[in-house]
């Protein structure tokens, strides 16, 4: 008797790595070229696959995508959650690195033109877009909390993101970003 899988093995970590790097071939790609002017066929060369390789893994464009897109969202979520737990470090310390990882990494020519694409195509994402900022600032704002309780946490942690995206669009490097933040953040934790 066969089982109901029987001809489709699990996937293997080899195919689970295969899988992320064609991720994060894919986010460079869109971001060096856009959403509309990738093509799967740069794609797949990017990620040093086959273009029936790449369509085997994703069915369309819109999946590889939302897929690529969720994958850097969620990694950068875990980094943070990783960051502010180590309650062993001061907070202003953490809350720096924690907003380097979700937003800092982002700063620069290619890597600015990863959150364009990004804010540009919402609607091929679905509700990761709402649900991972809304999870960054949920993290923000417990860390924050330990401290000076919920209530006060919420307006600092949203003020924060505010300042955050603004220096984004300010700063010309990461180094810059990170410099700025570290003030913002310490006029706010205190």
């Amino acid at each position: 008797m066969s089982s109901p899988d029987a001809g489709h093995a699990p996937p293997t970590v080899a195919d689970t790595d295969r899988r992320t790097v064609v991720l994060d071939s894919a986010m460079v790609t869109f971001a060096r070229f856009g959403y509309r002017k990738t093509s799967m066929e740069e794609v797949a060369r990017a990620a040093r696959i086959s273009r029936p390789g790449l369509y085997f893994l994703f069915s369309s464009k819109e999946a590889l995508f939302r897929a690529a897109v969720t994958q850097a969202l969620e990694r950068d979520i875990t980094a943070v959650e990783h960051v502010l737990a180590d309650t062993g470090r001061p907070l202003p310390e953490r809350l720096v690195e924690a907003f380097d990882q979700w937003a800092g990494r982002y700063i620069g020519p290619l890597t600015r033109d990863v959150a364009a694409v990004i804010e540009g195509n919402p609607d091929l994402l679905g509700e990761i877009v709402d649900t991972a900022p809304r999870r960054f600032e949920e993290l923000i704002t417990d860390a924050i909390a330990v401290d000076s309780g919920r209530e006060a946490a919420a307006p600092v942690a949203q003020t924060m993101i505010s300042a955050s995206i603004g220096l984004k669009h300010q700063a010309a490097s990461r180094e810059f970003y990170l410099e700025r933040l570290e003030v913002a953040i310490d006029l706010l934790v205190r």
